[in-house]
């Protein structure tokens, strides 16, 4: 080993004795960097988590979903709500299918509260009738038995399959499938029992629900023929939007909507919303980081005005060993050294706190955490660049001291 290398692993040795021989001043220095970077860590975690929950929940209510209602017709001066006119039709949805080429499929829906009755059990839920490519549009499948088949649809079938919810009131353990029940006092066969989904954001559960063939629900259920509500899938995630501009300009034709005029129906896209909620989480990530990272700010501070006051209080050992032959370099590196010790030390210890807190976070309060490797690598990049912003002044004041002035100094 040459000589430079020599005086520079003598420099790191003596940086990390001074370290060690000031344990106290040292910990409580880097307990500023370890709360920072825990903290950023922790926040960023449980921002992502929550955006990674709101992706999925989202995602749970149908691929590349776009929900069309009646409603918004002008009659008098008052403008009814979606889903609350007669404008939408079966004809509405077989032409939608036959005449975009950005719809993939379609399902009518078709819903109303019911009471179900089974031996001596009874359960109030919400019945909506659909058609059989409803699984394959809501991301929806069967945990036991079958979903009902194309000939139930077309012949008005009492045939049904109930959420897990519903079993779990119905049935208490037992097997449902095969069994009938009582809805509205009309017995239907128990087809499927739908896979279990909970709850979602707003928590609404998804398993309290029953589905049958929308021809059984518009005919022995309520009676009408029209429809309130259909789901539409488009051909792919990119095609949502063209998708929904061919449904709105098919529909304002099929119903002699004018130009000028307003629609009678509403379209919702699911991506829109989709991406609404992933960006305000992902703002709300980025607040919460931010505020988190103050704290480091605050820790670099820190261990400057330690820097600052160990410079002063070495003064006369400086002058020493410079007088003994040290180069400015060699004594700005040791301060230099030291600092990024520090902050290096405590990005280490906030990683594991960090890690930590959002893990117990999760556990005891149920908030969704994602440990981002991004935020654990770039909170110990950034607190070892802390180490160096804030140690280079300290370190430069005492490389610049005066060797005779350093002896003087008492």
């Amino acid at each position: 080993m040459g000589a430079n290398g020599s005086m520079l692993f003598s420099v790191v040795r003596i940086a990390l004795e001074e370290l060690v021989a000031h344990k106290g001043r040292s910990l409580l220095t880097m307990l500023g960097i370890v709360v920072g970077v825990a903290a950023v860590i922790a926040m960023v975690s449980l921002g992502q988590g929550a955006q990674q929950q709101v992706q999925q929940q989202i995602a749970s209510m149908g691929t590349n979903m776009l929900i069309v209602s009646a409603g918004s017709q002008n009659s008098g001066g008052l403008r009814s709500g979606a889903g609350t006119s007669t404008t939408l039709t079966l004809d509405d949805v077989r032409a939608l299918l036959r005449e975009d080429p950005a719809v993939r499929s379609a399902s009518p829906s078709v819903s109303a509260a019911v009471t179900l009755v089974y031996g001596n059990q009874n359960w109030t839920t919400r019945a909506e009738g659909v058609d059989i490519t409803y699984p394959d549009i809501r991301n929806r499948g069967v945990s036991a038995g079958d979903f009902f088949t194309d000939a139930d649809v077309s012949s008005a079938a009492r045939v049904v399959v109930i959420g897990q919810t519903v079993a779990n009131q119905l049935f208490q353990g037992a097997d449902p499938v095969g069994q009938t029940i009582r809805v509205r006092n009309l017995p239907f066969r128990v087809a499927g029992v739908l896979e279990a989904k909970g709850q979602t954001q707003y928590g609404q559960d998804q398993d309290d629900t029953l589905l049958m063939p929308y021809t059984t629900a518009m005919k022995k259920m309520l009676s009408i023929t029209y429809i309130p509500t259909a789901y539409i899938s488009a051909a792919s995630a990119d095609a949502t939007n063209t998708a929904q501009q061919q449904i709105s300009d098919t529909l304002r034709s099929r119903h002699n909507i004018r130009q000028g005029q307003p629609d009678d129906f509403n379209v919702r896209n699911l991506t829109d919303v989709a991406n609404t909620a992933e960006a305000t989480t992902r703002v709300m990530t980025l607040l919460l980081g931010g505020i988190a990272a103050v704290s480091l700010l605050v820790g670099g501070i820190g261990i400057m005005n330690i820097m600052l006051v160990s410079v002063t209080e070495r003064t006369r050992e400086i002058g020493i060993r410079m007088a003994v032959g040290a180069r400015m370099r060699h004594v700005q590196y040791q301060f230099l050294i030291e600092s990024v010790v520090l902050g290096l030390a405590g990005g280490v210890g906030g990683i594991l706190v960090g890690v930590l807190t959002s893990f117990l976070l999760s556990v005891f309060c149920g908030w969704p955490q994602l440990i981002s490797p991004v935020a654990v690598v770039g909170s110990a990049l950034f607190s070892m660049a802390i180490g160096v912003f804030f140690g280079y002044y300290p370190a430069k004041k005492a490389a610049n001291l005066d060797p005779i002035e350093a002896l003087r100094f008492e």
